[in-house]
């Protein structure tokens, strides 16, 4: 019986792995509060864009994402992210008073191209699903699950997340607010 792996299976898988690290990393990250620390997971030209779910008939299902040019729940650069991650740590944000309870789960972790390496300045797609559950106080409880399109890059040696859209399964959103980053 041959057991044999080809090389480039094994860099696939290599590279496989690296991108999960990367998003389960970020994700405890997020669930630790470390911020400045998920920055510096994020290229200095990130585009952290969420925009806004439409019900939309069978037909027009392409539209039901609020175009890029469109109002967005976010849609955000490193800048932009940088402020409210020193709002969220000055203590006094009003809507993490007390702090939230959040736990970010990342699955279905896929590589649109299958690739077997990603070189310095090169970016490729890959995409996750998410499910976020908040808590707060004794009786408010979020639910956020939905999809994410990232665009992972190779900087300096790491991967950087360079793009990310998120949608929601929601076209109407149930939380009281957007401080947890997705």
């Amino acid at each position: 019986m041959n057991l044999s792996i080809s090389p480039s299976r094994l860099m696939y898988l290599d590279l496989v792995r690296e991108v999960e690290d990367l998003l389960y990393a970020e994700a405890d990250l997020l669930d630790a509060r470390q911020y400045e620390e998920w920055l510096d997971l994020l290229t200095e030209d990130i585009r952290y864009w969420m925009p806004i779910r439409k019900n939309v008939p069978w037909r027009d299902q392409s539209g039901d994402v609020s175009a890029e040019d469109e109002v967005g729940w976010f849609d955000d650069d490193k800048s932009t992210l940088s402020k409210r991650v020193k709002q969220l740590m000055t203590g006094i944000h009003w809507a993490e008073e007390p702090l939230s309870r959040v736990s970010h789960i990342i699955s279905n972790v896929r590589m649109v191209e299958k690739r077997e390496s990603l070189a310095d300045g090169e970016s490729m797609p890959v995409t996750c699903r998410f499910f976020v559950y908040r808590n707060r106080l004794e009786t408010e409880t979020d639910f956020l699950v939905g999809r994410r399109e990232d665009h992972i890059r190779r900087v300096d040696g790491e991967l950087k997340i360079a793009r990310r859209k998120i949608l929601i399964e929601q076209s109407v959103l149930m939380a009281k607010n957007l401080t947890v980053f997705l």
